[in-house]
């Protein structure tokens, strides 16, 4: 599987927000990975897939569904996009999360 970071664009940040942390470091800029837009699939490529649903409990996280449900936890964030709820904060206990599977399909679908 692809690592999400690939073909990634690569930024300059100076922002001033950032100004102490610069100063601390000794350095004028930082450089780090741009988020990705990722577009949610089409209604036609969600029929295509299997969605496993997961009623949220209490200890439940992104992760261990993945790593449950794909073999690898490293791809929590499929489940936190694919439910566009992009932290586990954002979930309450008795939400159902679904799990896309193939995880090579729902990976196809963006690009990564």
């Amino acid at each position: 599987m692809a690592s999400r970071y690939l073909n990634r664009k690569i930024t300059r940040n100076d922002n001033q927000l950032y100004r102490q942390a610069l100063e601390d470091r000794n350095v004028n800029f930082i450089r780090q990975f741009r988020s990705p837009q990722l577009a949610y699939p089409t209604t036609e490529q969600i029929r295509s897939l299997q969605k496993v649903g997961h009623i949220w409990t209490l200890g439940d996280r992104y992760y261990k569904l993945a790593h449950k449900h794909y073999g690898e936890s490293q791809y929590w964030w499929v489940i936190a996009w694919f439910n566009k709820k992009p932290t586990e904060a954002h979930v309450s206990l008795g939400d159902t999360i679904y799990v896309p599977l193939p995880l090579h399909s729902i990976l196809s679908f963006l690009k990564v």
